[in-house]
């Protein structure tokens, strides 16, 4: 019996040290500062670290992973490549989970703690984060400029030969912001980096200038379909400088199509921009002083490049008087709010106007879209000569009885003008565009018979308009 009882005691014993072992295991186990065993941060085994050492290993790893060198390359470029760091790009890592994970081990009670550790999770990942704006700071819009340039604009050149020539535009390379955003965000590293440099290959796009010489092109200012001149009768500077000023003010004009050129809006540039001088103008039907006298030759020689190279004329009449400059049935004359001259741009591509004044010439050229085999020519026909009237006027300072002729009369004129369309040299269409009417010019003789004149024709327009000036007329 007493044997028994001694067995019985030490089962109990043996039963109060497996006991005390397993309570201070569990006491060990559960207030235990270290991490749990078999725990992993991206690759790096803490298991078993202490918290305190693992949080100081952690703040220098990812000081030295925010370190890790950067290097952006601009392939295809002779652009120097720009070096920084992760840090300096945004980057900052950290591992808030684990720690806010760990610090929970030593809450609760004995077997909560235990409970935790027992089903602490093994595998924990690093965790970054990326302030993207800093890049794009970094490589701001003006840097760009800077470091790629700016495109350059093609241009469009007529030579003294008056062939088209074209410089081509150059291109510059842009970044491509979309791209470059992904392209960091992927070289970015979520793991442990051994410290060699990032190489980031900079994605890049053309930007092309804003005219290139495809541009320029399909405008369709191909070359020269029309030279025109007329004679400047040299002496008369008032009028020459009419003359060049509203041919500078056409100069390089460029008409899209359906545009409507309007020579009234040019003159009213001109003289913003050059002012008019003296010079004669036509006044019911006569040559008097004023000003702007010539810009009717613009107009004109302008008129018979247009007819020739087919444009539809929206407004068009012919002076009272015929033009030394140009035949008769083909000038086009402007009078400030009563006649003006107007033309649409129907070749279905641009048309440049260009102008020159040389050696007692006003040239105009137009440079566009036509067919090679096709022409167009004027011919004009009169189809009336008008024999001037005689108009007496009274002077009372010749003797009585007498008479004296004044202004010798001329013939005016009914003119059709024609034009006529060829291919390849041959007639194909014939249009009459207009029937133009210059009036004759009276014979004036003063007379004193001691009554009044006789005869006298009355004026065939009571309100006289201005023509080829713009004020008038100056005595």
């Amino acid at each position: 019996m007493k044997k028994r009882y001694i067995g019985l005691a030490g089962v109990a014993l043996l039963l109060l040290i497996a006991a005390a072992v397993c309570w201070s295991w569990a006491q060990r186990y559960a207030y235990s500062t270290a991490i749990p065993d078999n725990v992993i941060l991206s690759d790096w085994a803490i298991g078993g670290m202490e918290q305190d050492e693992f949080e100081q290993q952690l703040k220098e790893r990812i000081e030295a992973l925010e370190q890790t060198p950067v290097t952006f390359t601009f392939p295809g470029t002779e652009v120097n490549s720009v070096s920084t760091t992760l840090a300096k790009l945004g980057v900052h890592y950290q591992a808030d989970q684990l720690i806010a994970a760990l610090k929970k081990l030593q809450e609760g009670g004995l077997w909560e703690r235990i409970e935790a550790r027992r089903q602490f999770k093994a595998n924990w990942a690093l965790q970054f984060s990326w302030d993207n704006q800093v890049w794009k700071q970094r490589f701001h819009s003006q840097w760009e400029i800077q470091t790629f340039g700016k495109p350059v604009n093609a241009t469009r050149t007529i030579t003294k030969d008056d062939k088209v020539v074209y410089t081509p535009d150059q291109a510059v390379f842009r970044l491509d912001r979309m791209q470059m955003e992904q392209v960091i965000r992927v070289a970015i590293p979520s793991e442990w980096h051994k410290g060699d440099t990032l190489t980031i290959e900079v994605p890049l796009i053309k930007q092309d200038a804003p005219v290139t010489v495809k541009s320029l092109k399909a405008e369709g200012i191909d070359r020269k379909i029309i030279e025109i001149s007329t004679f400047l009768k040299p002496g008369d500077a008032g009028r020459i400088h009419n003359v060049v000023s509203a041919a500078k003010t056409i100069n390089d004009m460029v008409l899209k199509p359906g545009d409507i050129f309007d020579y009234e809006k040019v003159i009213a540039e001109t003289e913003k921009a050059y002012g008019f001088q003296e010079a004669p103008v036509i006044f019911n039907g006569k040559l008097v002083p004023g000003i702007g006298g010539g810009i009717c030759q613009v107009s004109s020689t302008l008129y018979n490049a247009v007819l020739r190279t087919g444009l539809e004329i929206v407004e068009r009449r012919n002076h009272s008087l015929p033009v030394a400059y140009l035949p008769i049935g083909l000038d086009a004359t402007f009078s400030e709010g009563y006649i003006n001259f107007r033309f649409k741009n129907t070749t279905g591509k641009n048309l440049l106007i260009r102008t020159s004044s040389e050696n007692n010439q006003l040239t105009i050229k137009l440079f566009g879209t036509l067919e090679d085999n096709v022409t167009y020519k004027m011919e004009t026909k009169t189809v009336q000569v008008i024999q001037p009237t005689v108009k007496y006027v009274k002077n009372s300072s010749l003797p009585v009885g007498s008479r004296e002729t004044i202004q010798k009369g001329k013939q005016g004129y009914k003119v059709e003008s024609y034009r006529i369309k060829l291919v390849d040299g041959k007639e194909v269409s014939r249009e009459k565009m207009y029937v133009d009417t210059y009036k004759a010019q009276p014979t004036l003789i003063a007379v004193n018979n001691g009554a009044a004149a006789p005869g006298s024709d009355k004026p065939s327009n009571p309100e006289p308009i201005l023509e080829d000036g713009v004020t008038g007329p100056n005595f």
